[in-house]
């Protein structure tokens, strides 16, 4: 039988499968026979029936070790390892020495992801046969799992240092870099990450392996904003595919590529490999997924969920399928669908990470909230003011929000002893009637107390907010206020009524258009008109980076100018740059910030016309998951940024808090 021996120690199960086949035919009791036509036939994929055979022979040699030994591994193949678990405690009871039943015990604890026990056994397994190679790969294979269960538990540091034991034991191993590196991104250790796929770039000895950490360090490119650099590395990659490389590898650096491409915004590229991959892979998972993923940064909403409805249909468990169609429901205002998406994810993939951050940010969107702020300014008009503003925000629902407000507001015109004091109280609703339409509307009363005044005043605001198409916002409103800028116009008691209208379109290519319309009535017999535009283009995401041009311009029915600044044209243009963190983005534990500098002119009826700057900027930090606290000021010399056009400054400090977590 030496020839079926060599079929099976070659892994030629099919040939080994015939032979012992025929072997049996003329010798039908012979035991050896047997015993390797069962491993012949399981190992060749066939596992039930490799059990049937083992079962009739420990029915036939019940005291035979080595019949049980191959009776344990039936179990393992066919998946029974609550059975094989008790089996093997038996077997390694029976004779502890025996190297196949401390492995086989071993590879069944490990299947049972009790790793800490695996790990005894399957060193207990070396000391018998020190440096046996299947031994080895169990051992290894025993520590990425056993890695990979704490990271889902969220036990990182542990997880961390179970894969920088196995790379002490196994040095350099691929799989267990690759492991490392993903539990790099996975805390953002972006640093920890490149170095750990430059270690495999550095020691791989093959195309596919360099092609694996190449894609790799693509992805923390990507990570840090650094989209170009991203490509050019995934570019690298994607030229260096040849026909040689392990399939699954030629996809993820297909993949990667697509993605490179996608994340630079070189769409039209993008679309036509994924048409390219679509011509004979049109319902695999992970072309529909880039599809989507083109579709999300395109602002094709509804595109991108036909496909992930589609990896779903595929895939009822696709973690891309889940998790992406969570995230576009999200985008499209469909947020209880998108909580169940998310839901959904963690039902196949426990605690992770991804889906829990995602719900997270979901709750913090939808939870209750106060906002303060308090900021001092002064003109040199002599004018000097001290606010205070205070708001909550309650959700009953995803759809309905109770809204609430109190402000407070002193200010003294130094020189001639004019101080005045007001107060404002208001409360509302916001609604969401569809993903598309809201409405918000408050009501409240102000009162103020001035020099030669006293006086109560109602408050309104009502706002629309539609999303009319794709990357176009409108919002149209109405609201009435106290025009309270200083004491002096507080004591005069003018109250003024909007009509306004913003609407913004964007685009793919970073160019973007806000218009802004205020048609102004008030009390004095007095009407303003009030037009802003602002033409702008982003040139960096992360942080967003814009430059633009803004021109307003103002004109009144009367001009009044001893009173506050009304004249019958005002045009002022300025170019800008834009420097933003959002605070939105900004994790616990970091900064956030927004730098803005502007210059231009402004031209006031027949005067001659004037330059103008303008800096704001706010600095702060998220102190946990449920605040932050920022500091802003401001200075400029627009004439129509105060009431009366002097030189305005403006230094505050702004508290956020999330006083419930949902």
């Amino acid at each position: 039988m030496d020839e079926g021996f060599l079929y099976l120690e070659n892994g030629k199960y099919q040939a080994a499968e015939t032979f012992f086949e025929d072997v049996l035919k003329e010798f039908p009791t012979h035991k050896t026979a047997r015993l390797c036509y069962g491993r012949a036939v399981g190992l060749n994929g066939n596992a039930l029936k490799a059990k049937k055979i083992f079962t009739k022979l420990i029915n036939d040699y019940p005291n035979d070790f080595e019949v049980k030994l191959n009776y344990g591994e039936s179990l393992l193949w066919n998946g029974e390892f609550d059975v094989a678990n008790a089996y093997y405690q038996k077997l390694v009871i029976e004779d502890s020495t025996s190297f196949p039943a401390l492995l086989g015990y071993a590879n069944t604890l490990s299947n049972l992801q009790e790793y800490e026990k695996a790990l005894q056994f399957v060193n207990k397994a070396l000391v018998v046969s020190p440096k046996n190679p299947n031994a080895l790969v169990s051992k290894k294979y025993i520590y990425l799992g056993n890695a990979y269960q704490k990271q889902q538990m969220q036990q990182y540091e542990a997880a961390e240092s179970v894969l920088k034991q196995c790379l002490s034991i196994f040095a350099d191993d691929k799989d267990a870099l690759l492991n490392l590196a993903n539990l790099y991104l996975i805390v953002n250790a972006l640093e920890k990450a490149e170095k750990t796929y430059t270690r495999l770039l550095d020691n791989s000895t093959n195309s596919t392996d360099k092609i694996s950490a190449i894609n790799g360090l693509a992805l923390v490119e990507h990570l840090k904003g650094k989209e170009k650099s991203a490509l050019k590395m995934s570019q690298v990659a994607y030229d260096s595919l040849i026909d040689k490389i392990e399939t699954k590898v030629q996809q993820q650096t297909q993949e990667r590529y697509i993605q490179a491409l996608i994340w630079n915004k070189k769409f039209k590229k993008a679309q036509m490999l994924i048409d390219e991959l679509m011509k004979n892979q049109s319902n695999e998972n992970w072309i529909l997924a880039l599809r989507a993923t083109l579709n999300v940064y395109k602002s094709n909403f509804k595109e991108s969920l036909n496909d992930y409805e589609q990896i779903l249909t595929n895939d009822s468990t696709s973690f891309d399928g889940n998790l992406g169609k969570a995230n576009v429901l999200k985008a499209l205002g469909r947020y209880d669908e998108a909580y169940a998406a998310a839901e959904n994810t963690l039902i196949f993939y426990n605690n992770q990470k991804d889906a829990v951050n995602f719900i997270k940010e979901l709750n913090l969107k939808f939870s209750p909230f106060y906002e303060g702020k308090a900021s001092y300014t002064f003109d040199n008009g002599n004018n000097k003011a001290f606010s205070v503003n205070n708001s909550v925000e309650i959700p009953f629902s995803t759809r309905l929000r109770l809204l609430g407000n109190y402000t407070f507001r002193t200010t003294h015109t130094t020189g001639i002893d004019n101080q005045a004091n007001s107060h404002a109280v208001s409360a509302g609703v916001a609604y969401q009637l569809l993903s598309n339409l809201a409405i918000k509307g408050t009501f409240g009363v102000t009162s103020a107390s001035a020099k030669n005044n006293e006086y109560t005043q109602l408050l309104a605001d009502v706002l629309v907010n539609i999303k009319p198409f794709k990357l176009q916002t409108l919002d149209m409103g109405y609201k009435r206020e106290l025009q309270s800028f200083n004491a002096a116009l507080l004591d005069r008691e003018i109250m003024q009524n909007h009509l306004y209208a913003n609407y913004n379109i964007s685009s793919n290519f970073g160019v973007g258009w806000f218009t802004q319309y205020y048609y102004t009535t008030q009390n004095d017999d007095n009407s303003r008109h009030l037009l802003f535009t602002s033409l702008y283009y982003t040139m960096l995401n992360t942080p967003s980076l814009k430059v633009g041009a803004n021109y307003q311009y103002i004109t009144f029915q009367n001009q009044v100018p001893t009173i506050y600044f009304s004249p019958k044209r005002f045009n002022a243009g300025e170019v800008f740059i834009n420097l933003i963190k959002d605070e939105n983005i900004a994790k616990t534990g970091e900064w956030f910030y927004e730098l803005t500098a502007a210059t231009g002119l402004q031209y006031t009826e027949n005067l001659e016309r004037q330059n103008t700057y303008r800096f704001q900027g706010k600095v702060g930090y998220k102190f946990s998951d449920k605040g932050f606290v920022n500091i802003f000021g401001t200075r400029s010399n627009i004439a129509s940024a105060t009431a009366a056009g002097f030189t305005f400054t403006e230094l505050g400090i702004r508290l956020k808090w999330f006083f419930q977590k949902n």
